[in-house]
């Protein structure tokens, strides 16, 4: 029998008898139960009326983590460094600005530099610039920003105007221009050149449009920007693609609602597929309208939730309309739970007294379940992410509600059936037919008319032949020890297979990813990535304490640290801008001391009338030079990867400089910060929620090496979810965090049905008890899992990343779960654990009846 195993139930036992007085009363007075969960929803439904006022998709604020360094250092960019209106420069802005972009790409592949591509972009920047807004009173040129007071203009179309009899003279990345050079390396792509840097073709074009921030109407320019862009179609050699400084943000905020027809179309899948399974072919055992009130109860526990949170005023993000398909997942799973524990009670018993023994059975183990799912969620609520925490405030609630409606208003409804069920009524009609076949009807008679059959050994309904199947034929093969150890050997092949893709996890969020497939954003930023991925953002070097720049000794060890930053692989070290090199320079020029701290200070005014550009990137206050800053040109920022790996590579070296303070910036940092933040964040969760589940199973599991076992799963779940999920192309971001987090609970659900029914089981031997645990719940588990990836699966048709990367991890962990609650776990269990040293009338009197699902 091996060895026995100590009992942990002190507090399952109360529980269960509480919840047996519960199913009592629900048996007792259905409809209480029943309509105060409908007025109730009726009411908090009102909520809905709020859900435009209280939508929040402001990708910063809710995307990016709360407290992230960039921010920090964004606040003493824009203190340090104010704009100067009448100097505007792109590489010194603080954060995207006001803007509109076009990507013009040649057809054909075609050089995009030579007639009569030229002739086609010069068309269409003319009509952009003649764009006017306010009745024609105010147009590009009023709406510009500038400098030295014209319109910062795109230079590149006039070095590709002035050089279109000999491109050849075009050189890259650098150009010569009028009396200065211009960087081309951001608005000229697929370039050919020589190794002299002379240009022989290139195949895409960007023509960028900067408006003062400040003017109203510049949001109307650039809506008009965007119709025009959206029409145009005139163009036979260039293909066009558009972008303006609001398309994201405009882009999310017209698609927050959008999962709702997809959860519209789930649920009928749900009720479908529900319906289906509780099909019976006796027509009082009927489950069919028990199937159709479960789905529905779900869909009342997400609308109460949902407007509950919106009359209090929490956001609502568009992340949020993922939680109706958890909340789907929960409630079936309940469902299956409560209908399992009905149909294993006596047909011939008092509804109430019914009630009572499926409650006393099913609700600890749906309370299991959702103590953990609550418990998770709960952690969410405290995230770095908003985004974040509005999702899992949302399922946090939702699943409270589930649980509520499970047991009040889905229970009401169960002992509504019970009662139809005990005088003998047909399932359709609710008229009373006969339960045993009449010789002298017909056979449609008999077949149509006649129900009521049950199992005379056992007072219960009869077995389905899935649960007979799991009984006689899976559960006894699986227990076989050759058997064993082909899963043993299967398990470690998957658990390779796990660990292999964890440390093939890529980090990282295409800024377009909130965007439809169709969108026009989409298509500008796979255009941008295509052709413009060789240069990557000017990055500001800032010096964030007061420095003396005059002193010679310590002016090296700085310039020291900046030419590190040039020596790192992702930064071109002919490319960069300095004030100080520029000053020296024209120190040695006017033969000026700069080694003295008094001549270094008076001279830089007139340094800056010659070079008023540079003047914005020095603080001067008084005699001290407060912070100033420095820019480096990165390069070869393919995707997501590469920014990580830019992105921490400057941060490292910024921080071993020892001369001064050092940070580094660039407005689209702010989203990068997320990186340093999603893997802790997941590891962390993982920890809390083990730590928390062991708690919880401890309490509600009697055995505790079940217990254990069941919290091991979670390495295990969480080690294949996130293998397969790189293995799958899903990207660790903060979209994927919040599905991947929800899933570290659902990773033991099924596992923790098992554990306990296991662990209850009143059989002696490890092997019967395992045999015993799936003839109960192996069916139901199929059911489950397979309605719920069945019912999500509308997901994977949906044209915006995030619904698809939640199908992706759903469907894995689903999956996943359900290969170890039906195979793994049942085998180690049966393996390593102890049996029971209790007789079976002990046993009967001792142990915890658990749900048989």
């Amino acid at each position: 029998m091996g060895r026995t195993c100590r009992r942990t139930d002190c507090v399952a036992k109360p529980l269960s008898g509480l919840f047996e007085r519960l199913g009592s009363l629900v048996g007792s007075c259905p409809l209480y139960f029943l309509v105060i969960p409908l007025i109730l929803s009726a009411a908090l439904g009102g909520g809905f009326t709020f859900l435009k006022d209280r939508e929040d998709n402001d990708f910063e604020r809710q995307f990016t983590p709360r407290k992230g360094p960039s921010k920090a250092t964004r606040a003493f960019v824009r203190e340090h460094f104010p704009y100067n209106d009448s100097m505007f420069s792109e590489d010194r802005l603080y954060d995207k600005g006001s803007f509109a972009s076009l990507i013009a790409v040649s057809t054909r592949s075609s050089n995009i530099l030579a007639n009569p591509a030229v002739e086609d972009i010069v068309r269409l920047n003319n009509r952009v610039l003649n764009i006017t807004v306010l009745n024609g009173s105010m147009g590009f040129s009023e709406l510009c920003a500038k400098a030295r007071g014209e319109c910062v203009s795109n230079v590149l179309l006039e070095v590709i105007v002035s050089s279109e009899a000999d491109q050849s003279s075009i050189t890259f990345p650098v150009q010569t221009h009028g009396s200065g050079s211009v960087f081309l390396g951001s608005v000229l792509g697929g370039v050919i050149a020589e190794a002299n840097g002379s240009v022989t073709s290139a195949q895409a074009v960007k023509l960028l449009y900067y408006l003062e921030n400040t003017a109203d109407a510049s949001k109307e320019w650039l809506r008009a920007f965007k119709r025009l862009l959206s029409e145009e179609t005139d163009g036979k050699h260039i293909d066009v693609s558009y972008y303006t400084s609001k398309s994201r943000q405009e882009e999310i905020d017209s698609h927050t609602t959008d999962g709702f027809p997809l959860f519209l179309i789930t649920y009928a899948c749900a009720i479908t597929l529900s319906v289906i399974s509780c099909l019976r072919l006796d027509n009082v055992r009927n489950k069919v309208w028990v199937a159709v009130f479960g789905v529905l109860s779900t869909g009342l526990a997400v609308l109460s939730s949902f407007g509950l949170l919106l009359y209090i005023g929490v956001p609502f993000v568009i992340t949020v309309a993922n939680s109706p398909f958890l909340i789907l997942g929960i409630g079936l799973n309940n469902m299956f739970v409560m209908v399992s524990d009905w149909q294993h009670t006596n047909v011939k018993d008092p509804v109430p007294e019914r009630m009572a023994h499926s409650y006393k059975e099913a609700v600890m183990s749906i309370t299991i379940t959702a103590l953990t799912d609550v418990f998770k969620f709960s952690i969410g609520v405290v995230s770095d992410f908003p985004s974040v925490q509005s999702f899992s405030l949302y399922a946090s609630v939702s699943i409270v509600f589930c649980y509520i409606y499970t047991i009040t208003l889905f229970g009401a409804f169960l002992a509504l059936n019970g009662r139809r069920e005990a005088s003998n009524r047909h399932w359709l009609t609710c008229k009373k037919i006969p339960s045993d076949h009449i010789d002298h009807y017909s056979a449609v008679y008999n077949i149509c008319c006649v129900g009521g059959d049950y199992d005379k050994n056992t007072g219960a309904e009869k077995k389905q032949p899935a649960s007979k199947f799991f009984k006689d034929y899976y559960g006894p093969f699986l227990i076989k020890p050759y058997v064993k150890g082909v899963v043993i050997f299967l398990y470690v092949v998957y658990l390779a297979a796990g660990i292999y893709g964890c440390f093939h996890v890529e980090q990282g969020i295409e800024l377009y990813d909130l965007a439809s497939d169709n969108s026009h954003v989409i298509r500008f930023n796979r255009k941008e990535r295509q052709y413009f991925s060789d240069y990557g953002p000017s990055v500001m070097v800032i010096v964030n304490e007061e420095f003396p720049y005059w002193d010679k000794t310590k002016r090296h060890q700085l310039q020291g640290c900046i030419e590190e930053f040039k020596k790192l692989p992702f930064v071109d070290e002919d490319v960069s801008t300095s004030w100080l090199d520029s000053y020296l320079s024209y120190g040695r020029e006017t033969h000026l001391n700069l080694d003295d701290k008094d001549v270094f200070l008076q001279n830089l005014p007139r340094f800056f009338d010659s070079f008023p550009f540079l003047q914005q990137d020095v603080n001067l206050t008084g005699d001290a030079v407060r912070a100033s800053r420095f820019f480096i040109q990165t390069v070869d920022i393919a995707d997501a990867s590469t920014e990580i790996h830019m992105f921490t590579g400057l941060k490292t070296t910024a921080g071993r400089c020892r001369a001064a303070s050092l940070s580094v910036y660039n407005q689209k940092f702010i989203f990068y910060d997320q990186y340093d933040v999603v893997i802790s964040s997941t590891i962390k969760n993982v920890f809390v929620i083990t730590a928390g589940l062991l708690v919880v199973s401890l309490l509600l599991i009697p055995d505790p090496l079940c217990a254990l076992w069941l919290t091991c799963s979670i390495g295990s779940v969480t080690a294949g979810v996130t293998g397969f999920m790189a293995l799958w192309d899903v990207t660790l971001d903060s979209i994927s965090m919040i599905a991947f987090t929800l899933c570290i609970g659902f990773t033991v659900d099924f596992s923790a049905h098992v554990s306990q029914a296991f662990a209850s089981s009143e059989r002696t031997s490890p092997d019967d008890k395992a045999v015993d645990a799936l003839s109960s719940l192996g069916y139901p588990i199929l059911q489950g899992a397979v309605s719920t990836i069945l019912g999500v699966s509308v997901l994977a048709t949906s044209e915006f990343h995030t619904f698809r990367t939640f199908f992706k991890i759903f469907f894995l962990v689903m999956f996943i779960g359900m290969l170890h609650g039906l195979i793994f776990i049942p085998v180690f269990l049966s393996q390593f654990t102890c049996g029971s040293g209790k007789s079976k009338d002990e046993g009967k009197d001792e142990s915890l009846q658990i749900s048989k699902l």
